[in-house]
């Protein structure tokens, strides 16, 4: 049984024997020296129920019979904490369980559960910028979190084919195809430029000629498949592959667009004023109504977004995952209503946001636009660092905060660098573990017991956190968590190892005590960092 359920079944015994009908409390990771691996809040929550004072309760919870004293020990402290104090036989159990289940070590099997996660859902308008390159690391390290704990995760790409900006690329595309062939034609109000379109433009030079009238489709759509395999050539190159592609143009071309519009008003939940469809929020507890289609005839985010949800619910996934930008924090809560007009259900759907990313370079932020074409590529970084570190950067700040990648610290090739410090712990064991079999030849039975020092117990506490934590990072589907706890692991290992002799000849039985620990240290690197799409390497 997990750690967790047996201190909470502690807890529910003491309740259920003092006849006390109480859930709500929880139990904590403890860094304080003197205070146990654990603490719970039960006995302060309990004051006000029981009246009693904090610290009487958590010390009768304390003096409480506890059938699993073999695992911990209790003790109590000011102001009203419950403490448990963890065997050290715990530990080793769970290094000697790392080693036996080695990559499944957390992991949950199967569960005949569906997730769909939409991430990146650019629009073919031009290359990836970074602001796009942290959404694709985030959805992407969100689909294996979930792939982890045992869901069967579709990545699906989303994009705007119909809309004013495809249109705007067609006229922009023109101009600089007219351009080139030496007609005076100005680039459209608003409209896209940079080398990429002067690139795409001479592509269509020399494969449909100099004769092309402005409205011709080829503007569009060869635009559009030369963008869009250029995106999906930059994914591929951080390691991002998608299950689907949706067109927004489907739902205009299979009617779900019109039903979404009919079903509204039918329910009298849509109006028309000023040539707009209006959606009718105010009464659904909103401060104002929203519009759904513009008085130009054009449909704004809201209303193929509801029918682009609606389709996802009714495919039956268990689980829907929607990775935002700090754009769409007004409009999604829309969408959301929206499906619970068309009475579907919400309550599977999760909404990820994220905030916006700036680049630091020498101490200074790099202005961007991406209109004014003076933005920064995921290509132009990719040329620059590897995929890993390209990937762990983007996730160097929790999604909901705004991220300066910092240029220059991305190419510091030393411990500064949070990338080559993990990866660094992993390479030190596999260098160490190569050392043991040259110095060690000698059979040895293995005896964990004899790990007794406080670095080594306070670094197998931290391998046993990795199924909890695991869990903590799926609730709230935020990679960094997971980033944080390795930078945790690699650094009490990196301790260990610098205050103790890992292979000592003159002890045999401790040495292959630390083995199996430094063992199991290197299994949870891998199966963490394999979960955020970052390599290994055995040295560096």
């Amino acid at each position: 049984m997990k750690l967790k359920s047996l201190m909470n079944d502690f807890i529910q015994n003491y309740l259920d024997e003092n006849a006390i009908k109480f859930e709500d409390w929880n139990i904590s990771t403890n860094n304080q020296d003197g205070f146990g691996d654990y603490s719970s809040n039960i006995a302060l929550k309990l004051t006000k129920q029981l009246k009693q004072s904090p610290i009487s309760i958590a010390e009768s919870i304390v003096d409480h019979n506890n059938p699993f004293s073999d695992t911990f020990t209790l003790s109590a402290s000011h102001p009203g904490f419950v403490n448990f104090h963890i065997a050290d036989n715990h530990y080793h159990q769970m290094v000697n369980k790392i080693n036996e289940e080695k990559e499944n070590f957390g992991k949950k099997k199967k569960q005949n559960k569906s997730a769909n996660v939409e991430f990146v859902s650019c629009n073919p308008t031009g290359p990836l910028t970074v602001g796009h390159g942290r959404q694709a690391i985030l959805g992407d390290m969100v689909s294996n979190i979930l792939t982890w704990n045992g869901y069967d995760v579709s990545r699906e790409y989303y994009y705007n084919d119909a809309g004013k900006q495809m249109r705007v690329l067609a006229e922009s595309c023109y101009a600089k195809y007219a351009q080139q062939i030496g007609l005076k034609v100005s680039t459209p109000e608003n409209g896209y430029v940079g080398k990429y379109l002067d690139d795409i433009a001479l592509k269509i030079i020399d494969k449909y000629g100099k004769n092309l009238k402005s409205d011709n489709k080829i503007f569009r759509d060869f635009t559009e498949k030369e963008i869009f395999s250029n995106i999906k050539n930059t994914l591929d190159s951080i390691g991002i592959k998608f299950d689907i592609f949706t067109k927004e143009g489907s739902f205009y071309e299979n009617g779900a667009i019109d039903n979404v519009l009919k079903e509204l008003k039918d329910k009298e939940l849509s109006y028309e004023k000023d040539g707009a469809v209006w959606f009718k929020t105010s009464s659904l507890g909103k401060e104002e109504d929203k519009v759904l289609v513009k008085s130009s005839g054009e449909p704004t985010y809201r209303l193929p977004d509801i029918a682009y949800h609606a389709d996802k619910v009714d495919r039956g996934f268990d689980l829907i995952v929607d990775i935002f930008g700090a754009d769409h924090i007004d409009t999604y809560p829309d969408v959301i209503l929206g499906l619970k007009c068309l009475d579907k259900k919400t309550d599977h759907i999760k909404v990820v946001i994220h905030q916006f990313v700036t680049i630091k370079k020498g101490g200074e932020i790099v202005k961007m636009s991406t209109r004014k074409a003076n933005f920064i590529t995921l290509d132009e970084l990719n040329d620059q660092l590897s995929s890993d570190i390209i990937r762990y950067f983007f996730i160097m700040r929790g999604a909901n905060s705004h991220l300066d990648f910092d240029l220059d610290l991305a190419k510091d090739e030393s411990e500064k660098n949070p990338v080559y410090y993990l990866q660094y712990a992993n390479a030190r064991i596999s260098n160490l573990l190569k050392r043991y079999d040259k110095e060690i030849t000698e059979k040895v039975k293995i005896n964990l017991s004899l790990l007794k020092e406080k670095d080594e117990i306070a670094l197998a506490k931290l391998l046993s956190e990795f199924p909890n934590k695991m869990e903590e990072v799926l609730k709230v589907l935020e990679p960094r968590k997971l980033a944080t706890y390795l930078e945790e692991v690699a650094a009490a290992y990196h301790k260990f190892y610098g205050n103790h002799k890992v292979i000592d000849p003159q002890n045999l039985d401790l040495s292959m005590a630390r083995k199996k620990l430094c063992e199991a240290t290197k299994i949870i690197l891998i199966n963490g960092l394999s979960i955020l799409g970052i390599s290994a390497p055995e040295r560096m």
